[in-house]
């Protein structure tokens, strides 16, 4: 019985021991991101335009041809930092905080898919001042297409990842998941006393949670408002859960929620047609999906369905290349980097 005992305490020890190492490594996920900006040696600047607008950037400079990256909702230029070292094996790379985001400026006049597509066009010919490959992600992609529709002779290329087309224009937009579980939440948060921090409000309304995790969201909510307690000014981390899940509270104090605002409302794209955008895309582009996948209730869980993917596909037309990841994870130029850098190495490969 001694040496049962013996064997248990070993067991119990070992799994919490495990438990510990986890949870710190956990915690410090960021520290990859950090080591690999510090890799590829990108180095943060910023460009003001004309009338005092900021565009906050990270450069990788070398004498390689351009490469323009801009990041998705409630993310900063940052969030590419893992794909920047073998990036930059090709690629002079410019990754920029949109408006409402990170360093850049956060005015709510700004907040347009147009003003701010405009102003990265004023920035690749006015800071980079050469031919551009674009690349972005999510709602990012939208406003990659927009800028490789209308960015004129100095942008060559451009890769869409995982853009939620279509549905932040409107078309079924209260049943998808970006609105149930980022665009309403927040909405409505903006609309509390706001008494609680955004981090633990998300928790304890958010799709995903409600879908998965009911029972266990609450609680794990009051953990978040604790550690916001408990740290103020740093962003929420909570160490027994996979960061893939709470990654986003990394930059939230950096974003203006009026900007999620103009996406709830439908008013970011300021009367244009995502049918328009993609239409007048006349350059070589690669559109990157992921997997569809859809639950019970019918929601998609991504940010388009593979038939809204092909339809912009389409309207691209032969210029376009269609890429489908085998998982529905958004990020793809994380969770799947080597299709990523794939994709945006083909459009050098092809010339731009």
């Amino acid at each position: 019985m001694k040496t049962i005992g013996m064997i248990l305490l070993f067991i119990i020890a070992a799994a919490a021991a495990a438990f510990v190492i986890y949870w710190q490594k956990n915690i410090r996920w960021y520290r990859k991101y950090e080591k690999a900006l510090q890799k590829a040696g990108a180095e943060e600047k910023q460009a003001q335009l004309p009338g005092g607008r900021v565009i906050n950037y990270g450069e990788v400079k070398n004498d390689r041809p351009a490469l323009l990256l801009i990041h998705g909702q409630m993310g900063i230029w940052q969030d590419y930092a893992l794909v920047l070292p073998e990036l930059s094996r090709k690629w002079h790379i410019y990754a920029i905080d949109v408006y409402g985001h990170g360093r850049s400026s956060h005015a709510e006049e700004l907040y347009y898919l147009d003003v701010n597509g405009d102003d990265i066009i004023w920035f690749i010919d006015n800071v980079i001042q050469e031919p551009t490959v674009v690349c972005g992600h999510s709602n990012g992609a939208v406003t990659a297409a927009y800028t490789a529709a209308y960015g004129g002779r100095n942008v060559i290329g451009a890769v869409l990842e995982d853009p939620p087309i279509f549905s932040t224009a409107g078309e079924g937009w209260e049943d998808s998941f970006a609105y149930k579980d980022t665009y309403k939440p927040l909405h409505d948060y903006r609309l509390t006393d706001r008494k609680e921090c955004w981090e633990a409000y998300y928790l304890r309304h958010c799709y995903w949670g409600q879908t998965f995790m009911k029972d266990a969201m609450p609680k794990i909510a009051d953990y978040a408002q604790k550690y916001h307690d408990r740290h103020p000014g740093e962003p929420v981390r909570i160490g027994f859960l996979p960061s893939s899940i709470w990654y986003i509270f990394q930059f939230a104090q950096e974003y203006d929620m009026a900007y999620g605002e103009r996406f709830y409302d439908l008013s970011w794209n300021h009367g244009l047609t995502h049918e328009k955008i993609l239409s007048d895309i006349h350059i070589p582009c690669v559109y990157i999906h992921a997997r569809e996948s859809i639950d019970e209730n019918g929601t998609v869980l991504g940010a388009a369905s593979r038939s809204q993917a092909e339809r912009a596909v389409g309207y691209i037309g032969e210029n376009c290349r269609f890429v489908e990841t085998d998982t529905s994870d958004h990020v793809i130029h994380t969770v799947h980097s080597d299709v990523y850098i794939s994709a945006v190495n083909s459009l050098q490969e092809r010339g731009g």
